[in-house]
């Protein structure tokens, strides 16, 4: 039933004219696996897919804090060692309230919760306007397709959605297709490459190799998660290529000036990016905790292994 249902929205959808493929849980697609950028965790129990919005958050604090507060504190270091203390205070205050108003804002407010993938039970969960939805792995109904987007300055553009079929918890007539992450620049190809990585996870992980078989080591994925840029990874990988020019040069004239300025520039804005992941990792915290509890339990290692379509069936 939900193939055809999918087949039906794709149908629906696309009319027929844009390229895709049905995908499933047993059936490989050929494609090496590949996580794009979009897994947020890979852990023995769950994975863990940037939902949203939420991805951002962070950003507003960083660029207060880090570029505008830094500053105020800079100053008021100045007129500290300047004898003048009023106005080092009055600048300290000024730095601190440019991180804690924007921090406090954007770690109170709701974050959207990551689509998870729960390896114990064998089953998707996501969270769409406090209305939980879930689908079980075996049996999952799932598409790639493309499409193509026209703009003024960018020309004609390709790319490739990833979508699975979800229904709304209790409620299995209530049902959606969902984004597995943001389609913009991928192709089908891509596409299916994620889905690659899913299927090895769910049925060969936690750990798996190149080839998506299982593996009793974690350096694969480790290897794949490295690819999720991170806010406050600039100034490290442009410090690493410098280090590795000056190697490669034996430590002589390795030093030009477009290397000299990356590092520079990425040291003005190395505060910036730790500020905004700090943030994001501390609103993510938080968020964890707004799962419902028959999501929660199903997380733990000694958790229930029954699917949430089991119990819909009781």
């Amino acid at each position: 039933m939900s193939l055809n249902t999918l087949r039906t929205l794709l149908a629906d959808k696309l009319g027929g004219n844009s390229p895709s493929t049905i995908l499933s849980a047993d059936r490989p697609t050929g494609q090496q696996p590949m996580t794009l950028g979009d897994i947020e965790e890979h852990t023995e129990n769950y994975l863990a897919l940037e939902n949203g919005e939420g991805k951002y958050r962070g950003m507003l604090t960083g660029a207060l804090a880090g570029v505008c507060g830094v500053l105020f504190v800079f100053l008021a270091i100045v007129f500290w060692l300047d004898g003048r203390s009023q106005s080092a205070i009055e600048n300290l205050l000024l730095g601190l309230a440019l991180f804690l108003i924007p921090f406090l804002w954007e770690v109170l407010r709701p974050l959207p919760l990551p689509i998870l993938f729960n390896r114990r039970t064998r089953e998707l969960y996501f969270e769409q306007d406090g209305e939980l939805y879930h689908s079980p792995w075996d049996g999952i109904a799932a598409a790639a397709y493309e499409f193509h987007m026209a703009g003024p300055y960018t020309g004609g553009m390709r790319n490739a959605a990833l979508e699975v079929l979800v229904h709304r918890f209790s409620r299995p007539e209530e049902q959606m297709l969902l984004s597995l992450g943001l389609p913009i620049g991928k192709s089908l190809d891509l596409q299916e490459s994620f889905w690659e990585y899913l299927r090895s996870y769910m049925n060969n992980g936690p750990w798996f190799d190149e080839q998506g078989n299982n593996s009793a080591s974690d350096a694969f994925a480790k290897s794949q998660l490295e690819v999720r840029y991170r806010a406050g990874q600039g100034l490290p990988f442009e410090w690493q290529r410098l280090q590795e020019k000056r190697q490669a040069a034996g430590g002589k004239n390795y030093l030009d000036y477009s290397t000299a300025m990356m590092v520079f520039i990425a040291a003005i804005m190395h505060p910036m990016g730790v500020i905004q992941e700090f943030t994001y990792n501390i609103a993510k915290r938080r968020a964890r905790n707004r799962w419902p509890d028959v999501v929660m339990e199903r997380l733990r290692e000694d958790g229930p292994t029954t699917r949430l379509i089991d119990l819909e069936q009781e």
